[in-house]
């Protein structure tokens, strides 16, 4: 897409995700802020540069204070909150490698991608002054059961923490829901139900079901790194990065993924590695666990 079809593209996803009920509680200043926010988020996590949602800081974190005024609107805000990381990491990038001074007369260059070492660096740096989130000695004790359960490493239970802070309210412009973000179609594949009581916020049955899920994307590209991009940016996404490459890796393909695909990854890396100290080349294979 080119800028203005990202621009399209963005606008029609707020005003088709974003609950209208949840936003009426807005007065307009705010309203329009929040709008405007949440279109230059979906354009920036899905475009190629990991570095333009560094300028997104100061206005993320006055749509945080916004959303967290109202009842309506504080799942949004859990959110993204969630993924405020995200914005404050690509200005620590950035620092790294400033945007091309533009040059008259020529065209701009394009802006570098960070490499998969730096972002990992950078992700460890971030995750080492984290202290555990509030909700999560609660939930992990609970949720690791499950995905041993399911033949699914336990460690990936930290993915709640990357998805929602561990927080079951967190909701998505998108739709995706609960401690793990699924969304209402990924939800239903696993046998949850979205209504009338939206099972997603249920802590074992949305962790039942995204260890499933991670269980399937694992079956398919034999390797974590590349389940949990598929978990976050979609199956297809990450096959299309692939094309007909047999030796694929995250880190061969990662400038071929969404920006926010080419953080998540890297990010969840270092999660695990802070909470249990194992890296994702450490985690079994669900094969391997049903023997």
């Amino acid at each position: 897409m080119d800028l203005g079809e990202l621009m399209e593209s963005a606008q029609q996803w707020a005003a088709e995700n974003f609950d209208p009920e949840a936003l009426a509680v807005l007065e307009d200043p705010d309203e329009e802020k929040v709008q405007k926010l949440l279109e230059s988020l979906q354009q920036r996590f899905h475009g190629e540069y990991v570095l333009d949602l560094a300028a997104l800081q100061q206005s993320s974190r006055q749509v945080i204070g916004i959303l967290e005024q109202y009842e309506e609107t504080k799942p949004y805000a859990l959110w993204l909150r969630a993924r405020l990381d995200y914005i404050e990491v690509a200005g620590e990038l950035e620092k790294q490698h400033p945007a091309p001074k533009p040059v008259p007369g020529q065209a701009p260059e394009r802006r570098v991608v960070p490499s998969a070492k730096e972002e990992r660096k950078a992700w460890t740096e971030r995750v080492a002054k984290r202290p555990w989130p509030e909700n999560a000695k609660q939930y992990a004790a609970r949720l690791k059961p499950v995905f041993e359960s399911e033949k699914v490493p336990a460690e990936l239970v930290w993915i709640a923490e990357v998805e929602s802070g561990f927080n079951p309210r967190a909701k998505s412009p998108a739709g995706a829901a609960g401690l793990f973000q699924l969304m209402p179609a990924t939800a239903r594949q696993y046998g949850l139900r979205t209504w009338p009581r939206d099972q997603r916020l249920s802590a074992e049955e949305s962790a039942r079901a995204a260890a499933r899920h991670l269980r399937y994307l694992y079956g398919r590209f034999k390797d974590w790194p590349l389940a949990l991009a598929a978990y976050n940016a979609g199956e297809g996404t990450v096959q299309r990065a692939i094309g007909k490459s047999e030796d694929a890796t995250f880190d061969s393909i990662l400038a071929r993924l969404p920006a926010e695909t080419q953080m998540y990854v890297p990010r969840v890396e270092a999660v695990i590695h802070r909470r249990e100290g194992v890296t994702l080349n450490d985690l079994s294979s669900p094969k391997s666990r049903s023997r």
